[in-house]
């Protein structure tokens, strides 16, 4: 299965509008839009990670720092402009035995959906940092909003099915702005890859999806290098030393 065929079968599943939402509005600002006003695709996963930072809070998460990102899907139904007020909602999607989805939706304050975005949150022991199960508080708060969905963690893009030889590969060099607080890589970082391709590659349009895969954190200090091949849209790879630490995927959804 190619890429784009992979990123195309992922299941964007409705609100289940059971159980806990959390809605916050922010607005457009100046370093979230590009030169022609339109919200960039990392600026809505910093949107993301904020929203879903301030959710666990609010819900007293016993461990809410104990989560890595592994997928983010995001589907823009129309791309957010600068300066525009917007609402985001989140929910738990589906659960699993050491991973949640979480769902975001973008909106106008009139109610035009504008994003709809799922991002698969591992979680992982504070000590070896390997995937453990949810804390029974957690899984308690996310079940009823989830309504009885499962999901799992397997990867959508795999190295198996990326297109290589036309690949044309550069390196991505690292900036000190690029890693946050835990030290690595921050998830919006890799969005930025994503982005040259818009800005160069591909049509931006209504309809567009976009996918984000990681496999190996990336620290600082590592050569990053980006692979990329155009052809049903935009498929990515992004490794160190031959190995693939993130892929993913742009073009339009259908």
């Amino acid at each position: 299965m190619s890429f784009a065929a992979a990123a195309r079968s992922f299941e964007m599943t409705g609100p289940t509008r059971t159980g806990r939402t959390f809605t916050a509005r922010r607005r457009v600002r100046l370093g979230d839009a590009t030169p022609k006003g339109r919200l960039r695709l990392d600026a809505v996963a910093r949107y993301l990670q904020d929203v879903s930072n301030d959710d666990t809070r609010d819900a007293e998460w016993s461990d809410p720092h104990w989560w890595v990102v592994r997928r983010t899907v995001i589907d823009v139904h129309r791309f957010p402009q600068y300066l525009q007020e917007v609402d985001l909602v989140t929910w738990c999607g589906g659960i699993g035995s050491h991973w949640a989805e979480r769902r975001t939706r973008i909106s106008s304050p009139e109610g035009e959906v504008l994003v709809d975005a799922a991002a698969l949150w591992v979680h992982v022991d504070r000590d070896s940092l390997q995937p453990s199960r949810v804390p029974a508080d957690v899984a308690g708060i996310l079940a009823e909003s989830s309504a009885g969905r499962t999901v799992g963690a397997r990867l959508l893009l795999r190295e198996k099915d990326f297109v290589s030889p036309s690949a044309t590969a550069s390196p991505w060099p690292l900036r000190f702005s690029d890693f946050d607080a835990v030290g690595h890589m921050n998830n919006a970082a890799y969005w930025e890859v994503l982005e040259e391709h818009l800005a160069s590659d591909v049509a931006v349009r209504s309809g567009m999806r976009a996918v984000v895969e990681h496999v190996v954190q990336v620290e600082p200090g590592q050569e990053l290098v980006r692979s990329s091949v155009r052809d049903d849209g935009v498929s990515v790879q992004m490794t160190v030393g031959g190995t693939v630490h993130a892929a993913a995927w742009v073009g339009v959804s259908s």
